[in-house]
């Protein structure tokens, strides 16, 4: 089965669309194509604690770790770097058949 092509890149900004970060912006930071999901940057903080282990010949100490929690890629929307609005993804084909995708609202090139 092959992986679903997504619109949204690791180093875009981003809106979140629904639940408790709603409306936050953040730059994506990991894209988890297997799972359908996104890291950003500061949404879905969580909290887990940790016990202190042994690595090697180093102790990693314990405590409280926050992260950031993967987000359902459906949740948020790509925010165009020339309007500044939130916006569907188009794609543009140059002449020698190179794939740019753009902006919807305002036909700006994104990459």
């Amino acid at each position: 089965m092959t992986q679903p092509k997504y619109k949204i890149k690791k180093g875009d900004i981003v809106e979140v669309l629904t639940g408790r970060d709603r409306g936050t912006r953040g730059e994506v930071v990991r894209v988890l194509t297997k799972q359908g999901r996104v890291v950003v940057e500061g949404v879905n903080r969580r909290k887990r604690h940790q016990k202190s282990y042994q690595a090697g010949n180093r102790t990693i100490q314990g405590g409280i770790i926050e992260f950031n929690a993967p987000i359902h890629i459906s949740n948020v929307m790509l925010v165009c770097p020339k309007c500044g609005q939130r916006t569907r993804v188009g794609i543009r084909r140059d002449e020698d058949g190179t794939r740019h995708r753009v902006c919807r609202k305002c036909g700006a090139d994104i990459d």
